[in-house]
């Protein structure tokens, strides 16, 4: 049996966060009481080259950031992440970065839901 262990990413509204969720939310900033990030939709894969050296788009840094705050306890233990996207570009950037981008691919998936 093979258990998928990388944190899934869903698309959803605000009033759809628990409170062992984090957020990603496309322009706006993050409600108070929430774990997250915002960002404006555009180019988020990386460029060419070895994954080591190949330049990182900035939501895919903030995404794996977001990681490392959690490996390191510096932000909430989250057990899921929901996208809460205003546009399609918005949820083009998102999978394209957990898709496109490795590092972001090895620790977060999209979500079937």
């Amino acid at each position: 049996m093979w258990i998928d262990a990388r944190i899934p990413v869903v698309f959803g509204a605000l009033d759809e966060v628990r409170a062992v969720d984090a957020v990603i939310v496309e322009g706006d900033a993050i409600p108070a009481g929430m774990f997250g990030l915002s960002f404006q939709p555009g180019p988020g894969v990386p460029s060419a080259g070895c994954p080591c050296c190949a330049s990182r788009g900035p939501l895919a840094t903030v995404v794996g950031n977001m990681f490392a705050a959690r490996a390191r306890g510096e932000a909430p233990f989250f057990e899921r992440v929901v996208a809460v996207l205003a546009t399609p570009a918005g949820r083009q950037t998102i999978r394209a970065v957990l898709t496109a981008d490795p590092v972001c691919a090895a620790r977060f998936r999209l979500s079937g839901r």
